[in-house]
């Protein structure tokens, strides 16, 4: 089935940003006057903000300076990888979303097309986004804040996450090193996702290219711990023969800027 016309606009403006009201109209067929009734209903809400001539996505404010230029760092491959990963959620669910800046743009996605889950996470930035959908439950883990990348971590987040078990779990990574191993440089954060990847069913690693062969200080785990890995198309051939090797189904989603079926 084609999707709607609304679900067209919010897919559209989550791929490209801000957009023109007459490049929306021109995309998906559709006169300015209605694209304009679409849009006041998509702030009304909280999905779109309305800007002059056009929209953007709405995002979540009183970001940490340094979370949000992270976040912006490869958006347009993030937001490719959150794509694709996102074909994996089941309805009816109990997943955990990490504090990792493409993880964050998998919640961002999930909010232009929810289903009912349950979603555990450390990051504020992931509850902000999901907040206010009928059919989504958000559980924020209690602990230390790590204003760096807006997450909650140390003792009292492992020992909820010892109770718990999820059936499905996006984890970001800092590094994923030579070794085959992803780490992270916070100590409690590395041994945070440590706990989350024994608790959980299903692993899924969303990493852009620019992490594979990097170092960083913690390590969280191992690769052969992994499900399945979500990266852009950008890989290394070196990387691709690597996880090949392990035998570890690997996703590389196309640019998706140009695409909104």
């Amino acid at each position: 089935m084609a999707p709607d016309r609304l679900t067209q606009i919010r897919r559209y403006l989550y791929l490209n940003g801000a957009t023109g009201v007459h490049e929306l109209a021109e995309k998906v067929d559709a006169s300015l006057a209605t694209i304009r009734r679409d849009l006041q209903r998509l702030e009304e809400q909280g999905i779109i903000i309305r800007t002059h001539g056009g929209a953007t996505i709405a995002d979540s404010v009183g970001l940490e300076i340094a979370f949000e230029a992270r976040e912006n760092q490869n958006l347009e491959d993030k937001r490719a990888i959150a794509d694709a990963a996102f074909a994996m959620l089941r309805p009816n669910t109990a997943i955990f979303l990490d504090a990792g800046t493409t993880v964050l743009q998998l919640a961002r996605r999930l909010r232009l097309d929810p289903m009912p889950l349950t979603v555990f996470s450390n990051n504020i930035s992931v509850a902000e986004a999901l907040m206010g959908l009928d059919h989504i439950q958000v559980i924020l883990l209690g602990g230390r804040v790590r204003q760096s990348n807006r997450s909650v971590v140390g003792a009292l987040s492992e020992q909820v996450i010892e109770g718990l078990w999820f059936d499905q779990l996006y984890l970001g990574a800092s590094a994923v090193q030579p070794d085959y191993t992803i780490a992270t440089p916070d100590s409690d954060e590395a041994s945070l996702n440590a706990a989350m990847l024994k608790h959980s069913s299903e692993r899924y690693l969303l990493v852009d290219s620019g992490k594979f062969g990097r170092h960083s200080t913690y390590r969280v785990g191992r690769l052969d711990q992994i499900t399945q890995i979500f990266t852009d198309a950008h890989l290394s051939e070196e990387w691709i023969a690597r996880m090949q090797q392990l035998n570890i189904p690997l996703t590389q989603p196309e640019n998706l800027v140009e695409s909104i079926a």
